[in-house]
């Protein structure tokens, strides 16, 4: 069934930039440099490449594929290569509607940050008591999720249009800011913590977080790379755009790194938090820097970005299915999908305020709604797929197709190895340390 009316991406550099803009998030800009600070520096590097070779690239390859083979939104993409396997697509839609609900909440934040740097030339008094009011949060989640459904609302050329804009100035803010911090005193000591960091020792648990991130860095198995495939046109490499992302994306969390922890060890800061180093840590070392508003602003724009573009391929996941499964406008799939996921937010947004007291499994909702994704339904969802395009449907489809497109697939025995036997084993070993790690929080809480 080919679908007449499906908008299409204008240009290849666009949809390159739109699905790189989804990949590369607010996980690549402070997780990725933690990461590779305490586990080993170097050596974690070297290992997330490899699996981004290993794992990151097969699947994207797999999603982008089925995507533009079908033309479809996630569930009836799976569903038109077989009906039983539509609960494939579900899950991907179901993760990506979890995860902007409380992604938004972040964004939230950063748009606060903006506005008071913007307005007052430093940040709010205290992060850990903004975030326990019991309005603001909210307000600027809303906000957040109102800029991310204006532009969804303008389909793919509006996505296109947004993150040929906001990725290229991305990286340019990002490159003034290296310029900045690495021009600081002691600004060797941020370096070394992320390359060449003696106290940090890789070991399994190194891998095990390379692998994660990894998965959840590149987006996969959240219906985005399957979606913005469905607007591919006809014709274009897949296995090349996938590496072009893949770079982007890495490349991005590696330039994060180098521009954020040469300041933190200039000032002599804690380097080892998650989202307190960026909203709490960061804003001091802003304060101490000369013209440190500017810089601050800079920093806070380019964390918007990165969220923006993010969040937008979350919703239009979502909004594809609404529009292809149950037939609805964009306008009302946009308005309807934006409100519920608005609504689903904020017991998030009031997590550490009123709603404080209230756990699911010992954790707040914020925390366990990002438990669910990452550690239920996106590896889930990527064994799923691995089992149905490599042992039942049939990977040749995709190798065809592959060809078909962008002439001879030189690496297919390399893919159908990974995506038969070696991505799931890797996504196994993923879940299995992630479920050891909530075990443990939960015989510990």
């Amino acid at each position: 069934m080919h679908t007449k009316n499906r908008t299409q991406w204008a240009s290849k550099l666009g949809f390159v930039l739109a699905t790189a803009g989804a990949a590369v998030g607010l996980g690549n800009l402070w997780k990725f440099p933690y990461l590779m600070g305490s586990n080993g520096g170097l050596q974690f590097l070297i290992a997330y490449l490899v699996f981004v070779v290993l794992l990151g690239v097969p699947v994207m390859i797999t999603e982008m594929s089925i995507g533009q083979m079908t033309e479809q939104s996630p569930v009836n993409a799976y569903r038109k290569l077989n009906k039983k396997a539509a609960f494939i697509g579900f899950l991907g839609i179901l993760a990506a509607f979890v995860i902007l609900s409380y992604y938004s909440v972040i964004g939230g934040w950063i748009l606060k940050y903006i506005v008071s740097y913007a307005t007052t030339l430093q940040a709010p008094a205290d992060f850990v008591a903004y975030t326990a009011e019991p309005v603001e949060p909210v307000v600027w989640h809303l906000v957040f999720m109102l800029a991310t459904c204006l532009i969804c609302y303008l389909g793919t050329k509006g996505i296109e249009k947004a993150s040929s804009f906001m990725m290229p100035l991305l990286f340019v803010i990002l490159i003034v800011i290296i310029v900045r911090s690495v021009t600081l005193p002691n600004a060797g000591a941020g370096l070394s913590f992320i390359f060449a960091n003696t106290e940090s020792r890789f070991s399994l648990t190194s891998l095990s977080a390379a692998l994660g991130q990894v998965f959840y860095s590149l987006s996969l198995c959240m219906g985005i790379t399957l979606t913005y495939g469905s607007y591919l046109k006809k014709g274009e490499n897949i296995p090349r755009a996938c590496a072009n992302v893949a770079a982007l994306d890495t490349g991005a969390a590696v330039l994060a790194g180098v521009a954020i922890f040469p300041a933190v060890f200039s000032f002599g800061l804690e380097p080892t938090q998650g989202e307190t180093l960026i909203f709490g840590t960061l804003p001091k070392v802003f304060g101490s820097m000369q013209a440190g508003p500017f810089f601050a602003i800079l920093f806070f724009v380019l964390m918007f970005f990165a969220a923006l573009t993010s969040a937008i391929a979350l919703l239009e996941t979502v909004v594809s299915f609404a529009i292809d499964d149950l037939h609805w406008s964009r306008g009302r799939s946009v308005a309807v999908v934006g409100a519920l996921v608005a609504l689903l937010g904020v017991p998030s947004a009031l997590s550490s305020g009123p709603l404080a007291n209230v756990t699911i499994l010992g954790y707040s909702v914020f925390k366990f709604m990002g438990v669910l994704t990452d550690n239920i339904l996106m590896p889930i969802g990527g064994i799923a797929m691995c089992i149905f395009v490599g042992w039942i449907w049939g990977p040749q489809h995709v190798v065809d197709h592959i060809e078909q497109n962008s002439g001879v697939f030189r690496l297919k025995k390399a893919w159908l190895f990974c995506i038969r036997i070696l991505t799931p084993i890797l996504i196994l070993i993923v879940s299995a340390a992630s479920f050891l790690t909530l075990y443990s929080d939960l015989s510990g809480s």
